[in-house]
């Protein structure tokens, strides 16, 4: 009795090892990962991966198949919904922020998506020839790698900025983001409420260092208009801010400030907290911790029409940091194509 029973323990045990082994392996990544270093971006695709297979291992193991149809169907439907979401949204960002190549990207990504879906139909259709229908799998193999990592990015940026942070900082680092004539934009303004936000929470000790340098059209440095801001808005002492008035790029901003801080406190011997708009918060600490900043990132809200165009631009520049992958996958499509072009069917 107690044998057959402790059989039936051990094969229901098993079963459930089979059902959530790709749930653990990517899970035991994650957590590896993300206890060495949060901010990376393989960190958001082992989440993701451990979502959709725990997702699976649930439908298997409860006897719950609607989950897996559900996810099926939600392919097409939350394809055409998502297309309509980013056309009304492009008209909203141009009717509010003017007409430019930043503010149409939600529009461009809905024409680009539609025409992946509407494609491979057409190019069945009509017969295409043997070439277009193979370049149309690369796109559509790419496209996919594409939709996955935008889907983690999406699901991690917001997990990474709902991580507990410290309290009290040395330095708390705050990007520009762009002037009105001499005055911060609402944006930048809203990242400087909330670097003074932490400055009081941490008892007003941290140095504010006000990072951004002076555009070609722009009177002042932004870290300059910032400080005026600080000071004469906020009520920060003038000895509590600092300039970084030299860059012109978030990687700039990093760079330069990591050389003030060092040379001021030494290197490795403070904590920051930078700071930025909520939907640039894990580019910006995944680049610090390229160049070695301990850096815990904070976000400022950005209004919600604007923040698909953000994040959009965001996606955008992570993959062109993380360009490797869109070449393995053409190497693995080129391959057997080449192959196959060259009579050797696999």
């Amino acid at each position: 009795m107690y044998d057959a029973h402790s059989s039936k323990v051990l094969t229901m045990l098993l079963q459930l090892i089979l059902i959530y082994f790709p749930a653990l392996v990517f899970g035991l990544l994650f957590a590896r990962n993300f206890r060495k270093e949060p901010r990376q971006f393989r960190n958001a695709l082992y989440f993701f991966a451990f979502c959709l297979c725990a997702l699976y291992g649930l439908s298997i193991q409860f006897e719950l198949p609607w989950l897996v149809l559900l996810g099926f169907a939600a392919i097409p439907f939350g394809t055409v919904a998502f297309v309509g979401f980013l056309i009304a949204n492009t008209f909203v960002v141009v009717k509010r922020e003017g007409l430019s190549l930043a503010n149409v990207l939600p529009g461009l990504l809905a024409i680009c998506t539609v025409a992946v879906c509407v494609s491979g139909p057409l190019l069945l259709l009509v017969q295409a020839p043997p070439l277009l229908l193979a370049l149309y799998l690369l796109v559509l193999m790419e496209g996919s790698y594409i939709a996955f990592t935008f889907a983690a990015l999406l699901l991690y940026s917001w997990l990474y900025r709902r991580l507990p942070k410290r309290c009290t900082y040395d330095y708390i680092v705050v990007h520009g983001a762009g002037l009105s004539e001499t005055k911060p934009t609402p944006l930048l303004a809203a990242r400087l409420d909330k670097g003074v936000e932490l400055w009081e929470g941490g008892g007003r000790k941290a140095v504010i260092i006000a990072s951004g340098g002076r555009g070609s059209d722009e009177q002042v440095s932004e870290a300059e208009a910032m400080k005026r801001y600080l000071v004469e808005e906020r009520g920060v002492p003038s000895d509590a801010v600092m300039l970084e008035d030299r860059s012109a790029n978030t990687m700039e901003n990093l760079r330069n400030s990591k050389a003030i801080m060092d040379a001021r406190s030494g290197v490795g011997a403070y904590r920051t907290a930078v700071v930025t708009s909520d939907y640039h918060v894990f580019r910006t600490a995944e680049y610090a911790h390229k160049i070695g900043l301990a850096a815990d990132g904070v976000g400022s809200k950005t209004a919600r029409y604007y923040w698909p165009t953000a994040f959009i631009r965001e996606y955008v520049a992570v993959s062109n940091a993380h360009r490797w992958p869109f070449a393995v996958i053409f190497v693995l499509w080129l391959i057997p194509v080449a192959l196959w072009f060259a009579g050797f069917v696999l």
